[in-house]
């Protein structure tokens, strides 16, 4: 059992290694289609894919393209000379004998991301070392209880960027928070549909630890598709290192899995270095050379990346927390626009923080509960609507969210949605004549809470607004009741 103080006199030292699945049509050297989530095995395949014999890779131009978003989004710009190298190892799997990546010459190096870290109130920056190219291997089927296992190649060819962090973090947080940035930094940037589930983005921590300024042995626990696993990962990592050394044993370097069940890591194989693949450049393959005008052309083209909307939110007003959730759901419901449409408010503040409000609170959780859809057009039209009502004092918060929630459910909208909030009797009374009357009959009716008021009991005067409501069928506008009731006792 490692105690807080034991866990103290060790200073963690965390990488991660990513892969991210880039979104093109074909694979990154054939024209074999790149989406096998719902394809039967051994479908989405062609003679490269299977290593045929003079079989020659010709590289998918969009990817490349793909690569140069990327850099940007990682706050650098890409090589303009990069190569690709062979890679050696033979698995199953593998049928050239050999994987398709980059190193010597990647088309990515260097790059930041900055980040917050919730869980211990910190802003963190991560340097990325470098991001290369490459092709995915293929799939190793075990089918339970048989004594054979399965190849499917239809993932074999895919094109991914391994982006290699720094080992700049040192806690289970940081690489969690790390993990999910990067994930928003590619989807924003559209490089990657980064579908954890399906393996479309996958991470590998590397994991030390030591008492002194010098780094420990490292294990790397490998294929990882989820951020809360990497935090666990890394948790359990951290202190199992501490207990082998506290026991006066050795950390091995080696590769090692994550067993969800059990939570807890194991040993997969030794770790091999650069030299156990045997590198060398590619004979098939030409280098990657980028012009300068091809480069600024996708610097143009780059969307507003996560810490861009972050300051422009934070403008606003609101909080993390608030501006997490939208920048989830800019992503999550892209075809709504949410960020888009309150951006575009952003001469009204006013406007503008109610739209981000309403979003956080109404409209983004009735997309994911309901999972209905609004669109662009609509969406604008509906809450704007909305909220000139709410501003006019014509809706309750209440009402306006019974009203949204309603409208939403339909197909189509109405040409006012006024006129049908009135006939759904949901415009609030704010006729001063009308109130007062109600206001003058709840007090006669309720003499006690009356006085209670009159001395000073603010909890009464909640009591009679209420009693307004129910007598007005929650018509009535209850800030002008209030004004109205403590006007009738001359308060």
């Amino acid at each position: 059992m490692i105690t807080p103080e034991i866990r103290k006199q060790y200073t963690a030292t965390i990488g991660i290694e990513c892969h991210v699945q880039l979104k093109t049509v074909s694979k990154l050297f054939s024209g074999a289609g790149n989406d096998a989530r719902e394809a039967a095995p051994n479908t989405l395949v062609s003679h490269i894919d299977f290593g045929l014999p003079g079989a020659l890779p010709v590289l998918n131009q969009e990817a490349v393209h793909l690569a140069v978003r990327a850099a940007f989004a990682l706050n650098t710009e890409p090589q303009q000379y990069s190569y690709f190298e062979r890679k050696h190892y033979f698995y199953p799997d593998l049928p050239m004998g050999y994987q398709i990546s980059q190193l010597a010459k990647p088309i990515i190096v260097g790059g930041t991301l900055e980040f917050d870290v919730p869980e211990e109130g910190s802003r963190k920056t991560v340097r990325i070392n470098r991001v290369q190219m490459e092709s995915d291997a293929g799939k190793s089927v075990h089918p339970a209880g048989k004594d054979y296992s399965l190849v499917d190649l239809n993932r074999a060819g895919t094109p991914l960027l391994e982006i290699v962090s720094e080992a700049d973090m040192h806690s289970a947080a940081e690489a969690k928070a790390y993990a999910k940035e990067l994930y928003l930094h590619m989807r924003y940037a559209d490089v990657s549909d980064c579908n954890l589930y399906y393996g479309n983005m996958r991470f590998d921590v590397n994991v030390s630890v030591s008492k002194t300024a010098e780094w420990g042995t490292r294990t790397e626990t490998k294929n990882i598709n989820s951020f809360r696993t990497v935090e666990k990962t890394i948790e359990y990592e951290i202190n199992r290192q501490i207990e082998v050394l506290e026991k006066g044993g050795v950390i091995v370097q080696e590769t090692r899995g994550w067993d969800d069940a059990k939570q807890k890591t194991f040993t997969q194989r030794t770790k091999e270095n650069a030299e156990d693949y045997r590198y060398m450049p590619d004979p098939d393959l030409p280098p990657i050379e980028l012009d300068e005008d091809y480069i600024k052309a996708i610097h143009a083209e780059m969307p507003v990346m996560p810490n861009e909307w972050r300051r422009r939110l934070l403008s606003l007003g609101l909080e993390r927390s608030q501006i997490d959730i939208l920048l989830d759901a800019g992503i999550d419901f892209e075809d709504e626009n949410i960020l888009g449409l309150v951006e575009a408010t952003m001469d009204d503040k006013d406007l503008s923080k109610f739209l981000a409000n309403w979003n956080v609170n109404v409209f983004i959780p009735l997309l994911r509960d309901n999972k209905v859809t609004l669109g662009v057009d609509n969406q604008k039209h509906l809450q704007t609507a909305v909220y000139e009502l709410v501003k006019a004092n014509k809706l309750s918060s209440t009402n306006a969210k019974a009203l949204f929630e309603d409208l939403v459910a339909q197909t189509g909208l109405p040409d006012s949605i006024e006129k049908y909030a009135e006939a759904k009797g949901l415009v609030q009374e704010s006729d001063e004549g009308a109130i007062v009357a109600i206001v003058q009959q709840v007090l006669s009716d309720n003499v006690k809470a009356a006085d209670d008021v009159r001395n000073g009991e603010a909890k009464a005067i909640g009591f009679l607004v209420g009693q307004v409501m129910k007598q007005s069928q929650g018509k009535a506008n209850p800030q002008l009741a209030q004004q109205l009731i403590k006007r009738e006792l001359g308060l």
